[in-house]
């Protein structure tokens, strides 16, 4: 997807995405990298970086970017492939972890937000605490849910493909 946006409308819009959101993060580090970008953009558009150069450093991030999805894709074929073993186990512990993991992260997610809720109910002067707190945990619940969802995701496909079996088992 990154490629095809590439090399439909190349790097020039490309720094010009980037460093206007880089421009709004409150930190030093990205208000400066957005400058930088900014006086790239400058450069390209006063012709400081010949059509040839701008035209090389497309293919280059084009190339880049290809390396990434090529990389994403080899991670998702393993995680695929160990998903596909779990469903065929025989261990029932195994065939069972997907459903086990839901259910834990439902009660913890209840768990939380129930006592975010009694906090924000009954012990106002500590909800601000509370829910910075929480927004801490943000990244370990995003690693969770994200888990969740793949499993879901592929129990839904087992599902299916359990589906079309016995239909063609019982046409036959």
């Amino acid at each position: 997807m990154l490629s095809s946006i590439l090399s439909k409308i190349g790097l020039p819009v490309l720094i010009a995405i980037v460093s206007s959101a880089l421009g709004v993060v409150d930190n030093p580090v990205a208000k400066s990298a957005s400058d930088a970008l900014d006086k790239v953009g400058e450069v390209i558009k006063n012709g400081g970086i010949t059509p040839e150069q701008l035209a090389e450093a497309n293919r280059h991030t084009e190339k880049m970017a290809e390396l990434e999805i090529s990389n994403y894709q080899g991670s998702l074929a393993e995680i695929n492939k160990s998903l596909r073993a779990e469903v065929a186990s025989k261990d029932k512990y195994v065939r069972r972890m997907r459903p086990t993991f839901g259910y834990l992260m439902a009660l913890t997610w209840a768990a939380q937000m129930f006592g975010i809720a009694y906090v924000i109910i009954f012990d106002t002067d500590k909800a601000g605490v509370v829910m910075a707190a929480m927004g801490n945990l943000s990244a370990i619940w995003a690693v969770g849910l994200s888990v969740l969802g793949i499993y879901v995701y592929k129990r839904s496909e087992d599902k299916r493909s359990a589906t079309a079996r016995d239909v063609i088992f019982w046409n036959d």
